[in-house]
């Protein structure tokens, strides 16, 4: 597959998600995820943009979290898991899920499965 077509792609991964965005994102916030080939970051943001929780696998604060995380998949729990945690205690029990254009699999799915398993809801 051309990097042309993969990009076109994204776009309408990206263009269908911000439909669904439009129309329930007036009441709760997203849970917005990037992923880069070595890492991956996860944001609670509101709906005038505003960060609530964030968290990211780069965070010198979370080191002893990740000790135990061997694969970037575990990573990637580890990172669902602390961004739930912060949303909870900012009053955050429901999101709607942006995966950025990702597919839903692998490490996106592990961080979406921990979120809900620390009590986020979507």
């Amino acid at each position: 597959m051309s990097d042309s077509n993969k990009k076109r792609l994204v776009k309408r991964r990206k263009k269908r998600l911000a439909f669904k965005h439009k129309i329930e994102g007036d009441l709760r916030p997203r849970l917005l995820v990037f992923r880069s080939n070595r890492h991956i970051y996860a944001q609670v943001i509101d709906n005038k943009g505003n960060v609530l929780a964030s968290s990211g696998d780069n965070s010198k604060s979370i080191v002893s979290e990740l000790k135990d995380a061997k694969t970037k998949t575990d990573i990637s729990k580890v990172i669902g898991k602390l961004v739930a945690e912060k949303a909870v205690e900012a009053g955050i029990k429901a999101v709607i899920f942006d995966r950025n254009g990702f597919g839903y699999h692998g490490r996106i799915k592990a961080l979406a499965d921990s979120a809900r398993e620390a009590g986020l809801e979507f």
